[in-house]
């Protein structure tokens, strides 16, 4: 026991010299930023590339996140009204995220009506569009299958906002029955116990899941730093660029991105949650709600929002 808590503080302290490292040696780690999908000119930028590979999924970054948000909380527990600030502005976030990629759905449904009446009355095998003098041409099956892209989006970038807005389902054994200090007490376990731990897991595979389709040699996430810098001598670019018909949508690759960002939006607004549920639960009933930004649909709406 005594060595695991030891451990721990050794982890803690590790992360604070690692992560002012990370900020006064950026080429050791970002050097590759400018030749994404060109060619890795030297050892030293294709060395990079794999240590943030590896970074970005280790231990190493794990504490760095935990030990700020360790300090956050102990900031915010300290003077109340910065922790509310923690949470109007990553519901903000969260809530603008939403509403801004909510109009996606509006796209998909306009796209689709154009490929319907290209297709069926015009029709047109292709679609054109011209930028700054780059033209970008696409078979009609291309843009037909990029419409999932959309959905997809609208699904992994606006789940944080639907859950401000009380928009998932919530099956409810206990929880209406108990106070409302057990009910925020259960709030703040749910997010540590179940939303950040999930998202922390998902995160881990969905990390090296995205990098494989980025990047010969194959990354593993049992692959250790030493294994990845061996792998780093004969390193490229593979984006994948396979689609499910001979025209069609070609750039699956930004499925496996919109998977990191619906996990990292989970587990930031999994924070958010817990410390508004921890400030309504020292602050009790009268704080219930405060700050909260829901949309609504109207007068005489109210039994179709939120969760019910």
């Amino acid at each position: 026991m005594v060595n695991a808590i030891f451990g721990f503080f050794a982890n803690i302290f590790q992360a604070i010299l690692n992560f002012f490292y990370a900020l006064t040696h950026p080429g050791e780690w970002l050097a590759w930023t400018p030749y994404i999908n060109q060619p890795l000119p030297t050892p030293e930028v294709k060395e990079s590339l794999m240590r943030f590979i590896y970074y970005g999924a280790s231990k190493e970054l794990f504490f760095v996140i935990l030990t700020f948000l360790i300090i956050l909380t102990v900031i915010g527990l300290i003077r109340r009204p910065v922790m509310w600030a923690y949470v109007r502005g990553l519901e903000f976030f969260a809530n603008w995220t939403g509403r801004i990629v909510a109009w996606v759905g509006l796209a998909m449904v306009i796209q689709q009506i154009a490929i319907v009446f290209l297709q069926r009355i015009f029709r047109v095998a292709q679609i054109e569009f011209g930028f700054f003098g780059i033209g970008f041409t696409r078979d009609l099956s291309w843009w037909s299958e990029e419409l999932k892209l959309y959905n997809a989006m609208i699904v992994a970038l606006c789940v944080t906002y639907t859950f401000v807005q009380g928009g998932h389902v919530r099956v409810d054994l206990i929880y209406s029955a108990v106070s409302y200090r057990w009910k925020k007490f259960i709030d703040m376990m749910g997010s540590l116990v179940f939303m950040m731990p999930v998202a922390v897991m998902t995160w881990l595979f969905a990390w090296f899941f995205f990098w494989r389709v980025m990047v010969v040699p194959n990354t593993s996430a049992s692959d250790d730093l030493d294994k990845l810098l061996m792998k780093a001598r004969a390193v490229r670019w593979n984006i994948e660029t396979i689609g499910f018909s001979p025209n069609g949508f070609d750039m699956y690759f930004l499925f496996k991105l919109l998977i990191l960002s619906f996990v990292a939006l989970t587990f930031i607004h999994a924070y958010a949650f817990f410390c508004r549920s921890l400030l309504e639960f020292i602050e009790g009933p009268e704080s219930d709600g405060k700050y909260l930004d829901k949309d609504s649909l109207g007068q005489g709406e109210e039994a179709y929002e939120g969760a019910h």
